[in-house]
C-alpha cells in the first residue's frame, strides 16, 4: 500500500506523463524510470526542465566559438598542406630559392675534368663563381683529392702565381700532383710560366706552419683564395681496403692518414662502452645508439669486429626487417660516419682549421668550404659567425640573443653584389657571403648522387 501511494505521489509531482512501459519495479519497493521520449521532454513545464540548448544564448555562443575555432584550424592546416598540395609546392619553391644553386651545370667542363675513376668535382661551377672576377695571385686547396677543383681554378685564372695543394692521403696527394704537373707543363694551357706549385702531404690543420715552412713571398702576405672540400672522397670510398665503404668488405680502418695509429677496429673492440655509445650518438646522430652500443660490446666476447662485413652484419641484425634494405643502409651510413669522425678527429680539426685558414687570407681574400653532413655544416656556419662578429656564443654552441639581434641588422641585400650572392652578413673582421648555404642544382644531383648533401659556405676577409 505504501509503495502504491509513493507511486501516485511521484506521478502527480512529475512533469512527465509516465506510461507503463517506462516503469520498472525493483527490490525494496523502490522505483526507477527511463528517460521519456523526446516529444515528451519538449512538453516539459518550466524552463528549468528544458533539455534543448537552442534557447540558451550562452550555449549558442560557446558552440559558435568552437565552430569558428575548428574552421580556423582547418584554414591553418590548409596553408601548410596547401589544399591539394599547393602549399607544399610553395614551400619547396621557397626552399629552392633559398639554397639550391641556379647555375647551369657545364657538361663540357665536367667531361674535361673527369679523372680515371670518373670523379666529378662537387659544386664545381659554384666554386668557380666564388673566385671569378677577382685577381687570384695565390690560391690554396686544403683537400686536393682528385684535383678537380684545383685544375679548373688554375685554368680559369692564368694570373695565378702561387699554388699550394695539401692532402693527408698519400694516394690522393700523388694522383693530384701528377695531374696538376701535367696541366702546368702541357701545351694546352696558356698561362704565365712563373706559376709556382707546392704540394705537401699534410693535414690542413697545419696550414699556418706550412706557410712558414715554404717561405714564399706571396704566401707570407696571405692567400687570395682558399678551398676546403670536406668529407671522404670517392676514391677512398671505392677502395674497399680503406674501410670507408658500407657495401664493400674490407678491414675496419677508416684512417685518412695511413700513418695514424688509431683505427675504427680499435674503437669497436677496446674503447669503453660509454665512449662507443657517445660516438654513435653525437657523431652519427643515431637514434638506436644504445642497442648498437650493447651489441658491439657483447661481440667482443665472441672475438670482436674486424671487418666492415662484421659491422654491417651486426647493424642488419639490429635493424627491424620492416624497414627493409634502405633501413639498415641508412643506419650503417650513420655508424660508419661516426667512426670515421672519431678516428680522424674531424670536427675538432675542422674548427681549428677554419680559424687558421681565415688568418691566412689577404684582405679581400675568400675561404670557401664544402661540407657533406649537418655536423660539419653546423661547425662551419657557427665558426664563420664567430669570426666576423667576435665569439659571443652560448656554452652549448648556440647563437646568443645579442648576436642574433646584431646579425639581423647586419644582413643586407646589396644591389651591387655578385649574381650568386643572395644575402650578406657583415662583421668587424669579415663578411659571410652565404647567409644560407648553396646546394647543388637538380641536374648535378641527378648526375652525381653523392653531391646531394653538399653545402657551400663562403666568408670574405676585410
Amino acid at each position: 500500500m505504501a509503495t502504491v501511494t509513493a507511486l501516485k505521489l511521484l506521478t502527480l509531482s512529475s512533469p512527465f506523463v509516465l506510461k507503463p512501459p517506462q516503469l520498472t519495479w525493483v527490490c525494496c519497493g523502490l522505483i526507477s524510470f527511463r528517460s521519456p521520449p523526446l516529444e515528451s521532454r519538449s512538453r516539459c513545464v518550466g524552463a528549468r526542465f528544458s533539455t534543448s540548448s537552442k534557447s540558451d544564448p550562452s550555449v549558442k555562443e560557446t558552440t559558435a566559438k568552437k565552430k569558428k575555432k575548428k574552421e580556423g584550424k582547418g584554414k591553418g592546416k590548409g596553408k601548410v598542406d596547401g589544399g591539394n598540395g599547393r602549399g607544399a609546392t610553395a614551400m619547396e619553391a621557397l626552399l629552392k630559392r633559398r639554397t639550391r644553386s641556379s647555375r647551369e651545370l657545364d657538361d663540357e667542363m665536367v667531361q674535361q675534368l673527369l679523372g680515371v675513376d670518373n670523379h666529378i668535382p662537387v659544386l664545381l661551377g659554384e666554386v668557380l663563381d666564388v673566385f671569378s672576377g677577382r685577381k687570384l695571385r695565390s690560391f690554396a686547396d686544403c683537400t686536393l683529392g682528385a684535383a678537380g677543383h684545383s685544375s679548373a681554378i688554375i685554368q680559369a685564372h692564368p694570373e695565378l702565381q702561387c699554388y699550394l695543394g695539401m692532402d693527408v692521403d698519400p694516394m690522393a696527394h700523388q694522383m693530384a700532383k701528377t695531374k696538376i704537373d701535367a696541366l702546368l707543363h702541357g701545351d694546352s694551357l696558356s698561362m704565365s710560366s712563373n706559376l709556382r706549385g707546392y704540394f705537401l702531404l699534410r693535414n690542413f690543420r697545419f696550414i699556418k706552419s706550412v706557410v712558414d715552412e715554404v717561405a714564399d713571398e706571396l704566401m707570407d702576405s696571405g692567400f687570395d683564395g682558399i678551398l676546403m672540400d670536406l668529407g671522404v672522397s670517392s676514391m677512398q670510398v671505392n677502395n674497399a681496403e680503406r674501410g670507408f665503404s658500407v657495401l664493400n668488405d674490407g678491414p675496419l680502418d677508416m684512417r685518412m692518414d695511413p700513418q695514424a695509429s688509431l683505427k675504427a677496429e680499435d674503437i669497436l673492440n677496446s674503447w669503453p662502452e660509454s665512449e662507443v655509445g657517445r660516438i654513435l650518438r653525437e657523431y652519427g646522430e643515431e637514434s638506436n645508439w644504445f642497442s648498437l652500443q650493447n651489441k658491439i660490446v657483447k661481440s667482443r666476447v665472441r672475438g670482436g669486429l674486424h671487418s666492415t662485413r662484421d659491422l654491417v652484419s651486426l647493424i642488419q641484425n639490429s635493424t627491424p626487417r620492416t624497414k627493409g634494405r634502405q633501413g639498415w643502409i641508412k643506419t650503417a651510413t650513420r655508424v660508419f660516419q661516426a667512426l670515421r669522425i672519431a678516428v680522424n678527429d674531424e670536427l675538432k680539426t675542422l674548427q681549428d682549421s677554419l680559424y687558421s685558414c681565415f688568418e691566412c687570407l689577404t684582405p679581400g681574400g675568400r675561404l670557401a668550404v664544402i661540407s657533406f653532413h649537418s655536423l660539419e655544416d653546423r661547425i662551419v656556419k657557427q665558426t664563420f659567425l664567430d669570426i666576423v662578429r667576435g665569439k659571443r656564443t652560448d656554452e652549448d654552441g648556440e647563437i646568443s640573443e645579442e648576436m642574433k639581434r646584431d646579425l639581423a641588422s647586419a644582413v643586407t641585400n646589396d644591389n651591387d653584389k655578385e649574381v650568386w650572392i643572395r644575402q650578406i652578413i657583415h662583421g668587424e673582421k669579415g663578411r659571410i657571403l652565404t647567409k644560407r648555404p648553396i646546394t647543388p642544382s637538380e641536374k648535378e644531383e641527378k648526375l652525381n648522387r653523392r653531391s646531394r648533401s653538399a653545402k657551400l659556405r663562403v666568408i670574405e676577409k676585410i
